[in-house]
């Protein structure tokens, strides 16, 4: 059966933060999944990344983990210096959540989060060569660690390199590695897709993961994201990957600014009521 998760970072203004309230509320919410910033977990100590993982466990909760890599840590940098550091960092990253157990790190895996192409570029064939030659070296470091690599498929405004599955379906299968997989979201979709069915039916086996979010960036069920299409694409291939959730409706902070969040999307949220009825939703319409 399809997990239903949410990302921590719906309740926080900043992007480091304590998980452990987040792990003790989610499960009475309605979440079999909370997905949690990688790059926090980097930096904690070991016995706390497994203390982290054992709560998790006494809560019923399956933890992922996301990243927007920084600028500094580019592994589709034309400079090699930069791209050897964000596989250091990346290598980092697997090694502290296999301490956790293993798992699913997704998101800007590939390249840094928020980019555009560098200006002396034309083509992003020199980076996206770059990110495959990272990834083709991150991917079995991965799959010795039991993690899975997702790489996220971003829309045009926030990234550059994979920008919509047909581009997603040909960076995995150069990298041909069965620990780089694909992570679809209904946000970046509805930009970057002409169809969502089509989309997910086009990268099949590759769909490890899948977020899911409104146009605007609410709560699913409160907008028009066509959730039966997606549903019937979904069971057309057999998906039994995780659904979380990644709403963004607060202004504010780090990750305001970040996602481009200038006006409060609810007016006064009750974000556990939102939350708690979107799995609802989620359950009822996509599992």
């Amino acid at each position: 059966m399809r997990k239903v998760g949410i990302y921590y970072a719906f309740w926080t203004h900043e992007w480091d933060v304590d998980f452990v309230p987040f792990i003790k509320k989610v499960g009475k919410l309605g979440f079999d999944q909370l997905e949690l910033n990688g790059g926090t977990i980097v930096h904690m100590k070991a016995q706390e990344q497994r203390d982290l993982k054992q709560l998790a466990d006494d809560q019923g909760i399956t933890l992922s983990y996301g990243i927007g890599l920084q600028k500094f840590f580019d592994v589709a940098s034309l400079d090699e210096t930069v791209r050897r550091c964000g596989l250091d960092f990346m290598k980092k990253m697997i090694d502290s959540v296999a301490n956790m157990g293993g798992g699913m790190i997704g998101g800007t895996i590939h390249g840094y989060w928020p980019s555009t192409l560098p200006e002396e570029l034309d083509s992003k064939e020199s980076c996206w060569a770059q990110s495959i030659k990272s990834m083709k070296e991150l991917a079995p470091y991965a799959g010795d660690h039991n993690v899975l690599l997702n790489v996220e498929v971003i829309n045009r405004f926030e990234q550059f390199l994979v920008n919509d599955s047909h581009e997603a379906l040909a960076y995995v299968q150069e990298v041909d590695h069965p620990s780089c997989r694909i992570l679809l979201d209904t946000f970046h979709m509805n930009i970057e897709e002409d169809s969502f069915g089509d989309a997910i039916r086009r990268v099949g086996p590759y769909l490890a993961a899948f977020h899911l979010g409104e146009t605007n960036r609410k709560t699913p069920g409160t907008g028009r994201i066509p959730w039966v299409e997606i549903k019937q694409a979904l069971d057309d291939i057999g998906f039994d990957g995780p659904m979380v959730m990644e709403p963004f409706v607060m202004q504010g902070g780090q990750i305001g600014r970040d996602i481009g969040v200038w006006r409060d999307i609810v007016k006064d949220p009750d974000l556990d009521a939102l939350a708690s009825e979107s799995a609802k939703f989620v359950r009822e319409n996509l599992v």
